[in-house]
């Protein structure tokens, strides 16, 4: 009754003839189009064509929300910092009549402004999570954009992604897992081996070794990158051993593989505090705790789970003051790829540590 009563309402005032026209004209049964509409989920179920191109503010819950296209980070430092400029932006554009942000340069939104909490500054934010913020540094990693777009930073490098603290880092594009398949030719070395070592996890074909300055490792095969055919034959359901034969049995000089790069890890991109930390405890190569509003911990990091690789290089097997050495060596910015403890382990099941260090290529890729 109460539904009917609210249609009626807005039935009376001529604000829902408009959709239930265009549903009636396509065929719909109005009647489920109109619970439809009242559904708290209703943007799933109507398409924006049977809105309205302008609701009254009553009426604006019925209506499709806005279309924009939400923005991507690889760190949670770099969405507070963009958010912050693009409000930075929008209340300067409100209180002027000339644009906040001109194409090519960029201009502080609190420059000329009264001292306000209402948009917290960079220091403000620099204070709040630990980092070491300026509006130099922020103007050479934004890409800006006309002001009529009330954004500051527009999509740009790996996956399309906003960076205005984490910028032009290297790290995070040695460490890029991508998605989709890719096809790598390799060649058979003097001792007619390519370097690699797999190991089957649920019927599935992954790298479980790459040996240093193998056929592989210069192939730019990883550690974890899962392998579909060898020469045109689906891995699926193979054991290691016959995988193992397939590519010893392959010419020397043409070994078509299919691969997918590292299904079972991810990167999460975090930022060293005033300190040179990002937060985290590991011990041999797993992280065992997290640093309290640490950027590791903002970031998403998970404890058990073992570190793969730093800023795309491999650390697999190294002891853990190797492995604090490159931490400390980083830039400010730092991409660590990870993997689950119970997956990690399975992985290199029946390998020695000695093994994984010695052989296991551990140099840093080129981009």
């Amino acid at each position: 009754m109460l539904l009917l009563f609210v249609c009626q309402l807005f039935w009376t005032r001529g604000e829902i003839l408009q959709p239930w026209r265009t549903a009636r004209d396509l065929g719909l049964n109005p009647n489920v189009f109109l619970s439809l509409m009242f559904h708290p989920f209703h943007h799933y179920f109507i398409p924006s064509y049977l809105y309205p191109p302008q609701s009254p503010p009553h009426f604006s819950l019925l209506y499709l929300k806005s279309q924009e296209r939400m923005s991507l980070y690889p760190s949670l430092e770099d969405l507070k910092v963009d958010k912050v400029m693009r409000a930075q932006s929008q209340f300067a554009q409100s209180t002027s009549s000339a644009p906040a942000i001109t194409e090519g340069a960029y201009q502080p939104a609190t420059q000329g402004m009264p001292s306000s909490t209402l948009y917290p500054n960079l220091e403000e934010l620099g204070d709040y999570m630990g980092l070491r913020l300026n509006s130099d540094e922020v103007q050479r990693n934004l890409a800006l954009v006309p002001a009529a777009d009330n954004q500051v930073a527009v999509a740009s490098g790996v996956g399309g992604m906003v960076r205005p603290v984490t910028g032009a880092d290297v790290g995070i594009r040695r460490a890029e897992i991508r998605q989709g398949l890719r096809e790598v030719i390799l060649c058979k070395d003097q001792d007619s081996k390519v370097g690699l070592r797999l190991r089957d996890v649920d019927n599935g074909m992954f790298i479980q070794l790459v040996q240093a300055n193998s056929p592989a490792a210069l192939a730019g095969l990883r550690f974890g990158d899962q392998v579909l055919q060898i020469n045109g034959q689906n891995c699926a359901g193979w054991s290691a051993d016959k995988a193992h034969k397939a590519l010893k049995a392959a010419a020397e000089t043409r070994i078509e593989l299919v691969v997918r790069d590292r299904p079972f890890q991810r990167t999460i991109t975090m930022h060293k505090d005033s300190s040179g930390h990002v937060g985290f405890i590991f011990k041999s190569g797993r992280i065992t705790s997290l640093v309290k509003d640490g950027s590791a911990a903002r970031n998403g990091l998970l404890t058990d789970h073992y570190i793969c690789e730093i800023n795309g290089q491999n650390v697999i097997g190294l002891k853990d003051p190797q492995i604090k050495d490159i931490l400390t060596s980083s830039p400010s910015a730092m991409t660590i790829t990870v993997m689950p403890k119970i997956i990690y382990e399975h992985m290199i099941k029946r390998m020695s540590s000695g093994l994984l260090r010695s052989a296991m290529d551990h140099s840093v890729p080129e981009v």
